[in-house]
């Protein structure tokens, strides 16, 4: 009961918004209410100071706030703890992914670890960079694989795991498909397919082709789409070329459908990271996994060679 009224008080606190924290918690206002005035009669004093437009922390609240983080941390750190002694109980990993790694990167590592940690569950949350970091934060995912830039924030530990390349992909039959690379001077030449503008992907590329020289406004985007599933599908089709991971585009280069070519004298390349809180602890099958991303040889064998799994 007293943990609840903890995580109340700091989603009021941090919200400064009881019908958001009431959103949020999935509770009542009245019931959120109710929880702060116990906590509140509890310590005889006043931990917020309440208007029309919201409620702010008092200066006993302030100080409140402070030792909070600290106590729902150490519970949750106990919690962890505990249940790696429990015998008989499956692990479970909770992992938030931006896009392209859930969608093209973490089915091989699942099905690799499938095999590896048999008892250990997956719960996967698939998101944008800006979703996920939240849920870290918030310790909804305790770890997320994020490609491209992460938010700044004094909480988040970042490390890259890998070096993910962009190539330029084009239908089998297009007049490039015998060249192993191409000059960016070129780009401007052909119809070109991209992902929607605001996608992360998008603006990695852009921001690499300005590095190159190439200013992103003279390319002919011809189309603008809202997933890499619908950008292959089209350049497929011969409607255009586009520049995507290297790594999305593996099976239909194996099937002889696509072409990935190298960007001559400038590889175009975006770091993944692994993002987690600084000074959390994790439990055993959340360090394998870690330690996992970090065995480049390894995980390039995992991510290149499509993986199956699951007692093949």
């Amino acid at each position: 009961m007293f943990e609840q009224q903890l995580v109340v008080f700091k989603e009021v606190a941090e919200s400064q918004n009881i019908t958001m924290a009431a959103k949020k918690l999935h509770m009542s206002q009245p019931s959120i209410s109710l929880q702060i005035q116990n906590l509140e009669n509890q310590f005889g004093i006043r931990f917020f100071d309440r208007t029309n437009k919201g409620v702010t922390l008092t200066k006993a609240g302030e100080v409140f706030y402070d030792h909070v983080i600290q106590i729902l941390d150490i519970l949750n750190d106990a919690k962890h703890r505990v249940s790696e002694l429990i015998e008989d109980r499956r692990g479970l990993i909770f992992i938030g992914a931006t896009l392209t790694i859930g969608e093209y990167v973490l089915p091989n590592i699942m099905a690799y670890l499938c095999d590896t940690l048999p008892d250990v569950d997956f719960k996967v949350k698939i998101g944008n960079t800006e979703v996920i970091c939240q849920d870290v934060l918030e310790k909804r995912v305790h770890l997320a694989l994020i490609e491209g830039p992460v938010p700044k924030h004094k909480d988040f530990e970042v490390e890259n795991f890998w070096q993910d390349e962009l190539v330029v992909v084009v239908p089998a039959h297009h007049p490039w498909a015998e060249r192993k690379s191409v000059p960016l001077a070129e780009l401007p030449q052909e119809r070109f397919i991209t992902r929607e503008v605001g996608s992360g992907t998008r603006k990695v590329m852009e921001l690499a082709l300005k590095e190159r020289g190439l200013d992103p406004a003279q390319l002919n985007i011809t189309m603008e789409l809202g997933s890499t599933q619908a950008i292959k599908q089209v350049v497929c089709a011969g409607l255009g070329i586009t520049i995507i991971s290297a790594l999305t585009v593996q099976r239909e280069i194996k099937q002889g459908i696509l072409k990935a070519l190298r960007i001559q004298d400038a590889p175009l390349s975006r770091p993944f990271r692994i993002l987690t809180l600084a000074n959390s602890s994790q439990t055993k099958d959340e360090r394998f996994f870690i330690d996992l991303l970090h065995d480049e040889n390894q995980l390039k064998e995992i991510l290149t060679n499509d993986y199956c799994g699951c007692g093949s």
